[in-house]
């Protein structure tokens, strides 16, 4: 016999056992899942345990479902079944027992942003009643500049993510973003997040926040203020060149938060992505 419960806080480990059992088997070249990385989501994509979900056979987890929630709407950041229980409605039940729950203590809003790659979860998602609302794209910047970028007036400065908030430049900044990259996220990070602005004798004219991984360096804010055709943009990017960051990605781009256009113009190429898919809340 299955059976299914949603969790509590202190079902941490339970959730982390649940992940590297049912998760990671299908993500092979993932680190496990660990208590303090479990931990990490809740402080950086404000998963809650009480909107997370385990399946069992048994003792065993067979399914898991991870969600983040927040007033605007509630994530499903994670959903897996384990492979030897897959075709069993099991991942069906989970997202229909999120809703049920959320059609009564909200937020009424649930979205999910699936990889591209996944069928099987894409088909899950859709057979559920979720509706594909975008497509979030991947974009690297790979290619040496060609060419020393165009000069403006106006200083490259530091930014941090105190700066833009004091200024009123980060609330509302791109109303359309991944989960990963919203103002909440960024605020929780902001220790780990550095930035570079354009800045004039008036105000600050273009900013980008990034997190130096190393061999790669990834964009978590973009944005200029100034109809310049990417001038700034491109300056503060050779600014990171310079630096040695020669591996730029721009993770999970909503089309409305920065044209792709624009994105061509700075010298991006799409490397893949994600779906995003809604659905409201309904009691089953």
């Amino acid at each position: 016999m299955s059976a299914y419960r949603f969790c509590r806080t202190d079902d941490i480990g339970l959730l982390v056992d649940a992940l590297n059992r049912c998760w990671a088997p299908y993500f092979p070249g993932q680190p496990p899942a660990t208590t303090a990385s479990f931990k990490r989501s809740i402080r950086d994509l404000q998963v809650w345990c009480s909107s997370s979900m385990v399946a069992f056979s048994g003792s065993d987890p067979i399914g898991v479902l991870i969600g983040a929630k927040r007033p605007s709407a509630t994530l499903v950041h994670k959903i897996a079944v384990h492979p030897d229980h897959r075709r069993q409605g099991h991942g069906r039940h989970l997202l229909t027992s999120l809703s049920s729950k959320l059609a009564i203590l909200g937020p009424p809003r649930i979205v999910a942003e699936v990889p591209e790659t996944l069928a099987a979860a894409r088909e899950l998602f859709s057979a559920s009643g979720y509706v594909q609302e975008a497509a979030l794209t991947d974009f690297v910047l790979e290619e040496p500049e060609r060419g020393a970028a165009a000069r403006i007036e106006g200083l490259v400065i530091p930014i941090t993510i105190d700066d833009l908030a004091a200024n009123d430049l980060l609330v509302g900044a791109h109303p359309q973003v991944c989960w990963e990259r919203s103002v909440e996220t960024l605020v929780a990070r902001k220790n780990e997040i550095a930035g570079l602005a354009v800045a004039s004798d008036e105000r600050i004219e273009a900013y980008l926040l990034y997190v130096n991984g190393g061999e790669e360096t990834e964009i978590v804010s973009l944005r200029s203020f100034i109809d310049d055709g990417g001038v700034r943009l491109k300056q503060l990017l050779s600014q990171l060149r310079a630096r040695g960051m020669n591996r730029i990605r721009f993770p999970k781009v909503h089309p409305l938060e920065i044209s792709k256009a624009w994105l061509d113009t700075l010298g991006f190429n799409s490397a893949g992505g994600h779906l995003l898919y809604a659905a409201t809340a309904r009691s089953a």
